[in-house]
C-alpha cells in the first residue's frame, strides 16, 4: 500500500545539508592553500592528508560512502604513509 507520508520521508533523508556542505567547501579551500603555500613539506603533508580526510566527509555527504571509503583508505591512509616515507629520505624543508 501507497502511504505519501512515507515517501516524503525518503525525500527528506536525502537531501544534503546545505549549510555543511559550505563549511566543508571553505575547509576544503583553506587547508588546500595552506598544504601548497607552506615551506615544511612534513606540515605540507599532514595538511593534504586532512585534505583527504575533508574530502571523504564530502563524499559521505553526498551519499557515495564507497568512494569515501577508498579515499580514507588510500588518500589519507596509504598516501600520507608513502609521502612521511620519502620525506624521511630527503630533507624536511623547501629551499
Amino acid at each position: 500500500m501507497f502511504l505519501w507520508w512515507e515517501d516524503k520521508k525518503k525525500e527528506e533523508n536525502g537531501k544534503m545539508i546545505w549549510q555543511l556542505d559550505i563549511a566543508l567547501l571553505f575547509l576544503i579551500v583553506v587547508v588546500a592553500v595552506a598544504a601548497i603555500t607552506l615551506r615544511d613539506l612534513l606540515s605540507a603533508i599532514m595538511l593534504l592528508s586532512a585534505y583527504s580526510f575533508l574530502m571523504a566527509v564530502v563524499w559521505v555527504e553526498m551519499h557515495s560512502v564507497d568512494v569515501a571509503f577508498t579515499e580514507a583508505a588510500v588518500g589519507a591512509g596509504a598516501t600520507t604513509a608513502f609521502l612521511i616515507a620519502a620525506l624521511s629520505r630527503t630533507v624536511r624543508w623547501e629551499k
